[in-house]
This record gives structure tokens, sequence and C-alpha cells, in this order.
């Protein structure tokens, strides 16, 4: 069978789909979590349609899995609102709470959220089109986050748990929320990358309203329920509907404190600009990224086309750490691009449930049509397909592109494609590549690929003033999640990792007093009696 023939029978019949995986019925989500409660709103809905088509007998159809409400204006507002009373000008009783009790409180939602594993997992197949090993990771690293953000916040309640003393003032200092936040996670990664912003933010004591992505929705509607029995009331509250309908009302009340968001800095900017007191909004975002790979003549061919392979293509693309350009040696550049077709080829393509599969239905239906004008944009000004039925599409399927070669004319040398299209660029100078980086509007991270160490160590000493991530013959990507995740340029406000976002959310403020006999007094009966949560000795194990 022709990769075209597997191109035009990709996707199944509904008898085919293995009963394992398919979705048992359709979700119809009418709730909303606002202060504490489940509230049904039965006003205007938004059908869910799956990246996944189905063979009827009309033809291809993409199989409809729900539906979530459409919230309005007035009705995100009062969301807002159940998330400013909670945190009551920093008096409510969640941003007062003990460190020891928030954390319980966290555990149990982690615990709450693994009853729901395979629903979401299920869900985040059918609803983006994730491949089901890719799902289950995504769980499982979140979960695995929520642990070690508790662990994190123990070695640092730990360390602010002592006084310092010094020119006769006496100091304790810890950090505190800074109020309400507003969480906007991107469809790629709707849990994971949703919940690294939102638990840290809660753990801090902020109060927070979760907006989830266009494509990504329903996959929230299993864990609602532990969300509003592992939290106080207000503390967690939820937000549906279209992002330009009911998040600018929010950012213009001034009320939000913190927006967390992931997505474009287009977006980003926008949301900034309705705040009408933008310099006290803190900003945790993570926004485009055009990561290039640059591969040195003397690079060892087979791993760097294994490690450009995934990081290009894992997930369709469609990660913000992705290798979006690769510049590759003249030297080398033909080698490597009939080894990388020959890999691209042999690369798992069919429907997310499939075992071995990399390349999936694509969740934005817009999504093929602007790749298709990238690849006739790079074609005209001399780029030519490099694999077989590089580019053909099936419905929702849009099967890889391999362009050679790339120049600065085409559009691929500055659009983030975020999808299934691999642009090479040969090179002679290594300055073409460097002249790239720095001329970019973004700088998130790089790749190199090489076995000279001195040529490495030059390249190296530049490039981390101009990225935030330098990886030696290794693809682009966030984990492990202890390391600093952030870009510089337009690529992100903020650093988010395991310890940084607990500092993102937070600012430290301090206790501080005379050493008199006084003050000693009154810090050693606050303490000894367990009188106030910050002010406090207490070791968390």
């Amino acid at each position: 069978m022709t990769i075209q023939n597997r191109i035009d029978s990709i996707f199944p019949t509904w008898d085919e789909i293995p009963a394992q995986h398919r979705i048992p019925a359709t979700v119809e989500l009418r709730e909303y979590l606002i202060d504490g409660e489940l509230r049904r709103l039965d006003g205007a809905s938004q059908e869910v349609f799956s990246p996944v088509c189905v063979k009827t007998a009309r033809g291809l159809e993409r199989h409809r899995i729900g539906s979530f409400p459409l919230m309005t204006e007035t009705e995100a507002l009062a969301v807002l609102d159940a998330a400013v009373a909670a945190y009551d000008n920093g008096r409510g009783a969640w941003p007062t709470m003990a460190v020891s009790e928030r954390i319980r409180h966290v555990q149990l939602f982690a615990a709450r959220m693994k009853e729901r594993r395979l629903d979401v997992v299920r869900l985040l197949m059918w609803e983006i089109g994730k491949a089901l090993k890719d799902a289950e990771k995504e769980f499982d690293r979140t979960v695995a986050y929520i642990n070690d953000t508790v662990d994190a916040l123990k070695d640092l309640d730990r360390t602010s748990s002592r006084f310092i003393i010094a020119e006769g003032i006496i100091g304790q200092i810890r950090r505190a929320p800074l109020g309400v936040t507003l969480c906007m996670g991107p469809y790629n990664y709707p849990l994971n990358e949703t919940l690294t912003t939102l638990i840290p933010a809660l753990i801090m004591g902020n109060t927070t309203v979760l907006k989830p992505p266009r494509h990504g929705v329903l996959l929230f509607s299993p864990l609602l329920e532990a969300f509003r029995d592992a939290f106080p009331p207000g503390v967690v509250n939820t937000l549906f509907g279209m992002g330009r309908t009911v998040v600018p009302p929010l950012m213009r009340s001034g009320k939000v404190d913190v927006l967390a968001f992931i997505g474009s800095s287009k977006a980003a900017n926008a949301l900034q600009k309705e705040h009408p007191k933008p310099h006290r909004l803190r900003l945790v975002l993570g926004l485009e990224a055009k990561n290039p790979a640059i591969v040195l003549p003397d690079a060892d061919l087979d791993l760097a086309v294994a490690e450009c392979l995934a990081g290009s293509l894992s997930f369709n693309g469609q990660r913000c750490t992705a290798l979006k350009i690769l510049f590759v040696h003249a030297s080398i550049a033909t080698d490597f691009i009939a080894r990388f077709s020959a890999a691209l080829t042999r690369l798992g393509t069919g429907m997310p449930w499939e075992p071995g599969i990399t390349i999936t239905p694509l969740p934005d239906e817009e999504k093929p049509g602007y790749l298709t004008g990238l690849i006739d944009d790079a074609r005209q000004f001399g780029a030519e397909v490099g694999n077989e039925a590089g580019g053909a599409i099936n419905g929702s399927f849009f099967h890889p592109a391999l362009l050679f070669p790339v120049n600065e004319r085409m559009r691929l040398w500055r659009e983030e494609q975020f999808g299934p299209v691999v642009p090479v660029v040969p090179f002679t100078d290594i300055e073409t590549p460097i002249r790239y980086i720095e001329e970019s509007n973004y700088g998130q991270q790089v790749s190199i690929f090489g076995r000279d160490a001195q040529q490495l160590a030059r390249l190296i000493d530049p490039l981390v003033n101009q990225v935030s991530r330098v990886n030696l013959n290794s693809q682009c990507q966030r984990g492990p999640d202890v390391f600093p995740f952030t870009g510089r340029k337009d690529s992100a406000v903020g650093t988010l990792s395991v310890s940084d976002a607990l500092r993102a959310f937070s600012i430290r403020a301090i206790v501080a007093a005379k050493e008199l006999d006084l003050n000693r007094q009154i810090i050693g009966d606050i303490t000894r009696e367990h009188r106030s949560n910050f002010l406090s000795t207490d070791f968390i194990l």
C-alpha cells in the first residue's frame, strides 16, 4: 500500500473503532464551577466535534463528542467576583491558610483527579487528537508535577521557617500570594499546561479562574467535582465560552491580579492592554517560539535525524518547543534530507488509539488550509517537498511535509507553523543561523548537533544570550519540570518550573521588628502558641 493509499483510507467506520476507545456517550457539559457550587447553565452552547472523522454513508464526518456552555459577559464577571470574594483583599480563608493546609487540599485534588484518569485520557484523544501514549503521559506527568510542586513548597517553607537577625532587626521572610489569578492554557497541552499554572497559583494562596482552551474544554468535565470537593468555595472557578467574549471584560474590571496565559503574544498583548492598571498586573506568559536546529557538518547524522524528526513532528509539531526550522550544513544537506525523508516514511500515522502513532488528525479545522498555504508559498520561492505525499490532506488529517531549500523570502522563514511542516535551510556560513536567531522575534530554545567541543563551546556562549535553553545533540523540550522553562523576546514572560512557578505566583513578604525584649517576647508568644500562619516556625515534613 502506498503512502497516499494509507492517507485515503486512514479514517475508520464506527464499527472499526475498538470498543474500549470509543466515547461511551456524548459529553453535554452544562455545569460550571462558581463559589463552590456546580451551577447549571441552559443558555447557548458550543458543539464539539472531534478531529477524528468517521466514515459514514454520507462520507467522512467529524464525530460529535459533546458541547459546552457559552457564557455571557454577565456570567463571566460573576465567576470573577466569586474569586475576588474568596480572596477578600488577602483576608480570605485561603490566602491566610497555613501552608500545610493548602498542601492538604491540593493533595486531595490530585487523589480525586487520578480517579478520572481514563475519562480524561479518552477525551484528550477524541477532543484534540492526541495519541493514546501521549495522552496518558500528559495525565501522568501532570499528577507528578502536582506532587513535585508540593515537595518544592515544603522545601521552600522549611527554608523560610527560620528568623533572620541583622543590624538589630529580627525578620522572617516568607512568600505571600498575589491575588486573583486568571489561568488560560493552550489546546496542545490543555491539561498539563493549564494545571502547571493553576496548581502553583493555588498552592501559594491565590484564588483562581480557570478558562480552558477552545479545543480542550470537555476534558475538564470529569474534574469539576474534584475541584469543587477539594477546595474551599470560590478558590477555583471555571469559565467556559468564547475567549473574545468572556475574557476582555474580566481584564477591564481591573480585578485580575495575575494573568497566566499560554498562547500567542498578540492575544497576550491585547489582554494586557485591557487592564486599567497594567503596571499592577503580574504576567506569567508562555508564548510563540520558532526554535531552530543547527546541524553542523561533523554531526552524527543518525542521531541528528532522529532528534530532529521527533522534535519537529511529535504531536504533529503542535508544541511551542517543537523544532520549527532546521539549518543543515550544505555539505551534508542532501544526505540529511534523504535520511529524514526515509525516517518520515516510517513514522506512524493514524488514529490516536492505534499503537506507535505520532501523526494524528488536527483539531483546528483551518490548520490544513493554512499549512497548504505555507507550502504553496515556499514552492513559489524555490522549495520542493522532499517526501512522498508530503502535504496530502484527507479531511482533518494532514500528512507531514519536508520542505527544502527554504530561504528568507518564504513565510516559513518567519511564521510559526505549529503543525507538521518541516522547513530545512542549507547553510555554509555559521553566521547564517546565528543571525537568524539574533534577528528573530522569538528566543525560547535552540538545538545544536555536532561533535567538536571547541566549536560547540563557541556557539553556546553567544546563544545563551539569545535563547533560554541550548540543547546539545537533542531536541528542544520543556522537561524535566525541575528545569526552568522560559524564553526571551516575544516567547515568554516569567519562568515556569516546579520551584520557579511558586515564585512566579507569589511575592516575598517580611515581618520585621527591632531586636527589643518586648518584640522577642511577642514573637516568641506568637510562634509558641501558633497564633499566626505566616509568622511561624512550624516545620513541614
